[in-house]
């Protein structure tokens, strides 16, 4: 087993504060969340009318935000949270001024974060790849979304290892399954539709950040975990 970092120490490494991931990527196009996550959040929370609010981790620019912002209503609420953040400020209309939802962009780890509310759609595009505790995000962003919400992030399950390093993939997809996940191989997308308590048998250790590449061809974490009795 490699020397692996807690999430303290993962968040100083070069992988983990990757800028080139998710900086460019726009709501809708060719190098979209649409495309990526086979629906338009926008056009899904618009669907549902009302207050809506959506939380996206590890948002890098939050261009998606910013472009969803000038669509939905003064009464939705968007916030994403990034290690990096914004290179740049997203430029006025979006914030506070009427005729555009409340836009808040968060500089901060996601394993520090907590929100002060539920979300009706919670995204992770791309991001759970440079998180360590990947299970205990997804178990968090579980019981942030509202009854009736959605969750939808990539998840690569052989990122997920043993403490020998061997693949972990098949019981943690088994475990994600059975707390009501649905995993969409082809698209290496996790979803679950209507937010509740997750509880998985699986222990933390530590994350390598020398790993290697994932599917995606960029250098990606390697989460470690021991696998616990079932709760």
């Amino acid at each position: 087993m490699p020397r692996l970092m807690d999430d303290g120490e993962l968040t100083g490494s070069a992988v983990v504060a990757n800028n080139t991931m998710n900086r460019e990527r726009g709501l809708s196009g060719v190098n979209s969340y649409a495309r990526e996550l086979g629906f338009d959040p926008a056009g899904w929370l618009a669907g549902r009318g009302g207050a809506v609010a959506w939380l996206d981790l590890c948002s890098g620019e939050g261009r998606a935000l910013v472009e969803a912002a000038g669509l939905l209503p003064d009464a939705a609420e968007l916030t994403g949270v990034d290690l990096v953040g914004p290179l740049v400020p997203p430029a006025p209309p979006y914030g506070p001024a009427p005729g555009a939802a409340r836009l808040r962009l968060v500089t901060a780890a996601v394993a520090d974060w907590t929100p002060g509310r539920r979300y009706d759609l919670i995204t992770c595009v791309h991001g759970l790849h440079y998180l360590g505790d990947q299970l205990g995000a997804i178990v968090r962003a579980a019981g942030w979304l509202a009854p009736d919400g959605r969750f939808a992030a990539h998840f690569d399950p052989d990122s997920v290892r043993h403490p020998d390093g061997s693949s972990a993939a098949r019981p943690v997809v088994a475990a994600l399954r059975a707390a009501g996940f649905e995993y969409r191989a082809w698209r290496h997308l996790l979803v679950l539709d209507g937010g509740r308590v997750v509880r998985l048998p699986f222990g933390y250790l530590g994350a390598d950040p020398a790993a290697g590449p994932n599917y995606t061809g960029q250098p990606a974490v390697g989460s470690y975990y021991r696998e616990a009795l079932p709760v």
